[in-house]
């Protein structure tokens, strides 16, 4: 039997190694931030951003930003219907009411138009989610915040690497969230980052990052107000000082093996892929499949096809409004429709070539035989 294709891993080197012994070793005491502070430093340079406070996850750094913006009861924050939970999530534990807007069929982001149509006196944010490292039209939804006075936070969990006419993925918001899952392109096994160019919003983000002690603060052990923690480890930031260092190694495999997709399902009617327009650059966390309505094929079809071939399927995101905790089930023709018809390829940096035509060719296989099948039954009905 061949051996299985798994979706995605990380890449981690002697460098990432030795950084994570060296904080093992000596990162205590005076020393017990030496790599946190560094890796914040490196990465809003990365970034472009005047602020960067490591998290725990990318979660956490969102429910802090939400939080800092004094978002809570009564409030309503929009946000793509494609996305994960962990977007939605923050919201509710604040009290507030998430909105959910279709996407955009080209890009599967958060579509501006529905963002202005679903904009309400009760609206205090605009979530614009850089899905599987597609960008969001940021010049829409930025003029829209600054003609409504409406925040526009970017969710960058899947966007490293991805720029949008000069600007990096979570560098124009009131504030950015990222991710540094395992499955990340730039991991920390666990670990996310907030950032933002408001100096006052990190100032309140990182007294919340602390238990709520101000910064300022000179007594000890005394908290200015109820805060989190969502700190993330010494070692775990000597492991992104890391993957930092490789970072233009990194997202141009990932867009490599984007791009190899391409070339092998070019001849395929009917399939999509994660868009590159003019101006912009994908950091290509996920590619993408998404077969037309009108081939036949489905996520079932495609999870059991790539099951018997040995290799992960990841389904494309549900859509946040189908979940069973959430009882509003708006019309998001999009939204609800994708998810039926695509599949997330496997994309890890040390991914052969032989991978690579492997995955593609279950793919190519799967759509002939179905479009043979097609054509059989309507032949057989005349």
């Amino acid at each position: 039997m061949t051996n299985r294709i798994f979706y995605t891993k990380p890449s981690i080197t002697q460098l990432e190694t030795d950084y994570a012994a060296d904080a093992a070793a000596t990162g205590w005491g005076a020393r017990c931030y030496d790599y946190l502070n560094r890796f914040e430093r490196d990465f809003k340079t990365y970034l472009g951003s005047g602020f960067a406070i490591a998290t725990s996850s990318c979660t956490g750094a969102m429910h802090m930003g939400l939080a800092a913006l004094g978002i809570g009861e009564g409030d309503e924050v929009i946000l793509a219907d494609t996305n994960w939970v962990a977007t939605v999530s923050p919201i509710v534990h604040l009290g507030a009411r998430p909105v959910f807007v279709d996407v955009r069929a080209d890009t599967w982001c958060i579509d501006p138009e529905e963002v202005e149509r679903h904009i309400t006196p009760k609206t205090k944010a605009i979530i614009a989610t850089h899905l599987y490292g597609n960008l969001c039209d940021m010049d829409a939804l930025l003029e829209i915040g600054k003609r409504t006075g409406i925040p526009v936070i970017e969710d960058a969990a899947e966007a490293v690497g991805s720029v949008w006419h000069g600007r990096r993925a979570g560098s124009m918001g009131a504030f950015g969230t990222f991710s540094f899952h395992g499955t990340k392109t730039l991991t920390t096994g666990e670990g996310g980052m907030f950032v933002t160019n408001d100096a006052a919003l990190y100032e309140k983000v990182l007294t919340l990052s602390n238990h709520g002690r101000a910064r300022g603060q000179t007594k000890q052990f005394w908290p200015d107000a109820i805060g989190f923690k969502y700190k993330m480890s010494n070692i775990q930031a000597a492991i992104g000082c890391a993957q930092l260092e490789r970072i233009e190694e990194l997202v141009n495999r990932k867009r490599e093996i984007l791009a190899s997709y391409m070339i092998r399902l070019s001849a395929l009617p009917g399939v999509t892929m994660n868009p590159e327009y003019t101006g912009t650059i994908n950091g290509a966390w996920m590619p993408t499949a998404v077969f037309h309505p009108s081939t036949g094929i489905t996520r079932e079809i495609m999870q059991q096809t790539f099951e018997t071939a040995n290799i992960d399927a990841r389904v494309f995101f549900y859509p946040l409004s189908s979940l069973s905790m959430f009882e509003d089930r708006p019309e998001n023709v999009n939204a609800w429709s994708i998810p039926g018809r695509a599949i997330n390829l496997p994309s890890y940096h040390d991914m052969s070539e032989t991978d690579i035509d492997r995955v593609a060719a279950t793919l190519l296989d799967m759509a002939a035989g179905r479009i043979y099948h097609n054509s059989t039954a309507l032949r057989q009905s005349v």
